[in-house]
């Protein structure tokens, strides 16, 4: 036999199915995305683990990390001018983020890994990052160990000829990267819209 509901309990159900979806709708922000400025990289095959080297010789994994979202840049400590302004960038952009979501910026990790593993020891890099956040940690490695890590990240970086006094620069990628606790890629910060820009995206994923 077939029972036909009436209407009032017809309209207890709608109501009760549109309350569900109400609630659905309005229990949080917006899906995580990147904001106008920002590149998605959701999907991309860039990352993986590895293992560096930080400022005081020990040993760091990519896996170390696990549970936080990294945000990565790829340089070089002797850079005259485009490192040393994107980290600025990066470090006082985190810093906004922290004034705003201080628990959420909690689970940013910055992380600078050198391109110049010639020259940046452990020591360098220690005395590099310790002029911007700091949480910034710098890494680096053999030569063998850097390029195993920017072929992974998709980074491209090569050492331009020496000038007569033996100095030389070093030609690479300058995006900054954030990736998901998991490890998976987020997308591209971008630094070159200043902290602002910065904040604004970790804003767009960090939740």
């Amino acid at each position: 036999m077939n029972h036909k509901a009436n209407p009032s309990q017809k309209f207890a159900s709608l109501a009760a199915a549109a309350a569900l979806c109400l609630v659905a709708a309005c229990s949080g922000a917006p899906a995580p995305g990147p904001s106008p400025d920002g590149v998605d990289l959701r999907g991309a095959a860039i990352g993986g683990d590895f293992t560096l080297t930080n400022p005081d010789g020990v040993a760091v994994s990519w896996n170390d990390f696990a549970g936080q979202y990294r945000l990565v840049y790829f340089g070089f400590t002797y850079c005259p001018d485009i490192c040393p302004t994107d980290i600025q960038r990066l470090s006082q952009g985190l810093n906004q983020f922290e004034q705003a979501s201080p628990e959420l910026a909690k689970q940013v990790q910055p992380i600078f890994i050198s391109v110049d593993p010639e020259r940046d020891t452990p020591q360098v890099m220690g005395e590099f990052v310790s002029n911007f956040h700091p949480r910034l940690i710098g890494l680096t490695g053999t030569t063998d160990e850097i390029e195993a890590v920017k072929k992974a990240f998709g980074v491209s970086a090569s050492k331009d000829p020496a000038g007569a006094d033996g100095k030389y620069n070093v030609s690479h990628t300058t995006f900054t990267y954030l990736f998901a606790p998991d490890g998976k890629p987020l997308g591209v910060v971008p630094t070159d819209k200043g902290a602002a820009g910065v904040a604004a995206e970790l804003a767009q994923w960090v939740r």
